[in-house]
């Protein structure tokens, strides 16, 4: 009998990366993509995507194609969020841990996100990821606020991550691609998230299906 990772084979699975600016869209992407980091990073304005070909997931064969839509953290083009999200499978919301604000913020990029779905199609899973963890001295937003707001607002999990450093950015998307695929992934806590396979990337496809310009922001990690 085929199961949900054989009807997948071949599909696109698009998945949003959401939150302010600055607080390492763009970074996690290419960390993820790449595993290479950037200090320089310019500021997405608009949207960038990029796409991967996954040909292993779990231990198990699988081939399709992970559509990463890394979406401007500006209000510029309000009238085109609803296109940025349609067909999305997945979200990854991002804040930094070292500025509060980008936390208090979460809950209008998750409203954002339930407004701007289509609303005949089921709500999505949105992973809450709370980057900078090498910044932990610098921390503004404590365990127990993330805590609270990850019930409250209904995200499937919260991890924490390093973009800078690599920590916890794969994991966390394969995370995110479990769930999509209904794989009914173990409730792991944020310190747990290394247990989790691995996706095996086998073919990197960078996509320039993009409508934005850049524009250097010293804050874009």
């Amino acid at each position: 009998m085929m199961n949900c990772l054989d009807r997948l084979e071949e599909e696109v699975i698009k998945i949003l990366v959401i939150g302010d600016a600055g607080v390492g869209k763009t970074s996690f992407v290419q960390r993820y993509v790449k595993d290479e980091f950037n200090k320089d990073y310019k500021c997405t304005i608009g949207f960038d995507s990029v796409n991967k070909i996954i040909k292993s997931h779990g231990g198990k064969p699988v081939n399709f194609k992970l559509q990463i839509w890394d979406i401007a953290g500006q209000d510029r083009f309000p009238l085109l969020t609803r296109s940025y999200y349609k067909y999305a499978r997945g979200c990854l919301l991002l804040f930094d841990i070292t500025r509060h604000q980008t936390f208090e913020n979460v809950s209008k990029w998750k409203e954002s996100l339930d407004k701007n779905l289509d609303p005949d199609s089921p709500a999505i899973p949105c992973l809450l990821v709370a980057n900078k963890s090498d910044k932990d001295s610098d921390r503004q937003v404590s365990y127990n606020e993330i805590e609270e707001i990850c019930q409250r607002l209904n995200f499937v999990q919260w991890t924490e991550t390093s973009v800078k450093a690599g920590t916890m950015v794969q994991e966390t998307v394969t995370y995110l691609i479990d769930v999509i695929l209904g794989n009914s992934p173990k409730d792991y806590s944020p310190s747990e998230f290394e247990h989790v396979d691995s996706v095996s990337l086998v073919d990197l496809e960078v996509s320039h299906n993009t409508n934005k310009r850049k524009t250097k922001c010293a804050a874009c990690r």
